[in-house]
């Protein structure tokens, strides 16, 4: 027996039991596994809450409630314009334009100021009219042959010399002043957007894996905290004639179909979200523009400034490969492949901080990359609040930044920049554009005016939530129940030396 227990391994007679581990895809793992959504819904929670007060409360339950999420479906004109136009009528879609116009005459009639509301009595009457209106006129779009060129209309010129370089000084100086108030925050209110980095939690670690204290990164936002720039009020908001977006009215969630092929091989229509068109109706595009998209992917805002018909070139830029992909794969759904727009529209691939071409581009339009806050909150595949990614989260307002900067650099003179971002965030939003103006008067000597957008989004405020929260520089539309677009920060900037 002695001998026997020598010719084998203990181990071999006694068994050790091993506790069985599952792998990373078992159920029981992603179960005590915190998703990269729930992650970002903590940090929007802990984040958002100090912004938007009770406010986030509504925010946050229009955020989850993708069911209700509203877009708009813009109509392609190098489609059978007509028919998409009547068959969207059809559904009860209306045209953008339209109401806008509407409510923009019942505002003049009634004298209404930025701080009056329209009655939803009133609200109702005007989409009534409109939409009787519709239904008993014949479409009168005619449509638009791929073949023809644009339309040849003098082209709009910024009459520069009535500008005057703007001399950066302190927000505490240009309150003192006795110029315009309304869109300057001194430095000492206690959630002033001009010290955007008192917004960011500080006694909150973000990342928990890196010890990584979030206002660590965006300290360096209080070097611009003590400049200001001249903020100069737009009245109206100009739609294009080509350009044809349909949406439903408020509370109506109702979802698109699917686009058909028209005879032209093209789809019909595609859908953007309801917000996304802020943006490029901010550029303000006339005929004979030369248009930068630095950022472009998957490419659904350059395809609207193409429907407008105007831009005598558009270049669609993305970074990676895989974008430039997404926007080339959008460009064979809705371009037919005959037609003279392939010697307008380019797709290049390159780091749009770095893009160098001088005095070319006057309509620059920088979609930056963000936080997505919508979609994180969605969707775990590729997001940005993974754990492998915090340091790239956390880099993203120094990015941002140097897009906007480089944007700012390369526009000629007299040209327009519009900054957006699909995000809540303070930090990423005024407080980028706010350190970007900032940087490029000091390191390039260009200075900008920015646009005040208020009073000429007004006729559009029964359909979207445009939320004011102290921004000082650009505009937001919010989420809510009723109006669940965005968000979308937009901000027009125009260089004036």
């Amino acid at each position: 027996m002695t001998r026997l227990f020598e010719s084998h391994k203990l181990f071999n007679i006694f068994k050790v039991p091993v506790r069985y581990k599952n792998p990373d895809h078992h159920w029981s793992v992603l179960k005590k596994k915190k998703r990269s959504t729930q992650k970002a819904l903590e940090h929007f929670d802990d984040f958002y809450k100090t912004v938007y007060g009770e406010d986030w409360k509504n925010i946050r339950s229009a955020l989850l409630n993708n069911k209700e999420h509203k877009y708009v479906a813009i109509v392609n004109n190098f489609s059978d314009v007509e028919r998409i136009s009547q068959e969207l009528e059809t559904i009860g879609a209306i045209d953008l334009k339209a109401i806008y116009k509407a409510f923009e005459a019942t505002m003049k009639n009634d004298e209404l100021k930025e701080d009056d509301e329209i009655h939803t009595k009133d609200q109702i009457t005007v989409l009534q009219n409109i939409i009787a209106q519709k239904q008993e006129e014949v479409t009168k779009y005619k449509k638009i042959d791929p073949e023809d060129e644009y339309p040849t209309v003098e082209k709009k010129k910024l009459p520069i010399d009535q500008f005057q370089p703007t001399q950066l000084q302190s927000i505490e100086t240009s309150a003192s002043s006795g110029d315009n108030k309304s869109r300057v925050i001194q430095s000492s209110s206690g959630i002033a957007s001009s010290q955007l980095f008192e917004f960011v939690p500080t006694k909150q670690l973000i990342g928990m894996d890196d010890w990584v204290l979030e206002s660590d990164h965006y300290n360096y936002y209080k070097e611009g905290s003590d400049f200001t720039i001249k903020v100069v009020e737009e009245t109206e908001l100009n739609f294009p004639d080509a350009l044809k977006i349909y949406t439903y009215e408020e509370g109506n969630h109702s979802k698109f179909p699917k686009a058909k092929t028209g005879s032209t091989g093209a789809a019909d229509y595609f859908c953007l979200d309801g917000a996304s068109i802020f943006p490029v109706l901010s550029l303000d595009l006339q005929p004979a523009d030369t248009m930068l998209d630095m950022c472009a992917a998957p490419g659904g805002k350059s395809m609207m400034a193409l429907q407008t018909l105007y831009p005598r070139i558009i270049v669609a830029n993305d970074i990676q490969t895989s974008r430039t992909n997404r926007i080339n794969d959008f460009l064979e759904e809705f371009l037919p492949d005959m037609g003279d727009w392939r010697e307008k529209f380019f797709l290049t691939q390159s780091d749009a901080r770095h893009i160098d071409e001088q005095n070319i581009y006057n309509k620059i339009l920088v979609d930056v990359p963000c936080t997505t806050d919508r979609h994180v909150l969605h969707e775990d595949e590729n997001n940005i609040f993974k754990g492998t990614r915090t340091k790239e989260r956390l880099r993203l307002p120094q990015l941002q930044s140097e897009i906007l900067v480089n944007a700012l650099k390369i526009v000629v003179p007299g040209g327009t920049v519009v900054y957006s971002t699909c995000s809540l965030s303070p930090v990423q939003n005024d407080g980028v554009v706010q350190m970007s103006l900032k940087r490029a008067y000091e390191e390039y000597n260009v200075v900008f005016v920015v646009k005040d957008q208020t009073r000429a989004l007004l006729p559009l405020k029964y359909l979207y939530n445009f939320g004011d929260f102290g921004l000082k520089y650009g505009h937001i539309v919010v989420p809510s129940k009723s109006r669940n677009s965005g968000p979308m920060y937009f901000c027009k900037m125009v260089r004036v030396q």
